[in-house]
């Protein structure tokens, strides 16, 4: 499945409608950011995984474009988690030269607990790591609402 609008207006490009997308948040004054998250649930042997690019304009609410596959779930939770942080990760690379060219900050969302008393916990320094290494601003549970919350909402 491609990228949508949380409408279900389907994007041919998404490297091209978040570029248009700045451009035309910039031309009307807002002052972006965009945060990058994904979420996956479990449902018998098919995992459904949705990864979101959420835009904030400063004050004044937000939108975001969504992508929903699904497979057979076949992995641990370990490597679920690892996946999600993933393809968040590989989003935020594409996009990256733009939000650099425009001055757009960036966050990459991990639906990991900081708490580690929750089994999402073993994947955090792991998460981390590898967001931060990539020199992206990595932000976890209860502040990854990208993931936990944006991306939630399309695959329950």
């Amino acid at each position: 499945m491609e990228w949508k609008r949380l409408n279900g207006e389907p994007i041919l490009d998404v490297y091209e409608s978040v570029e248009t997308t700045i451009l035309r948040e910039i031309a009307r004054n807002n002052k972006l950011k965009i945060c990058i998250g994904s979420d996956s649930q479990v449902r018998g042997e098919k995992m459904d995984m949705a990864t979101a690019i959420v835009f904030i304009r400063e004050g004044k609410g937000g939108f975001m474009f969504v992508k929903k596959t699904s497979s057979k779930h076949n992995i641990g939770m370990r490597e679920r988690l690892l996946k999600e942080v993933a393809d968040s990760v590989e989003i935020a690379y594409k996009i990256c030269p733009l939000l650099e060219r425009y001055d757009i900050p960036m966050e990459v969302h991990a639906d990991i607990s900081t708490d580690p008393s929750f089994k999402s916990n073993v994947t955090l320094k792991e998460a981390m790591g590898y967001i931060l290494g990539m020199g992206y601003t990595f932000k976890a549970k209860p502040n990854a609402f990208a993931g936990t919350s944006c991306a939630n909402k399309i695959v329950q």
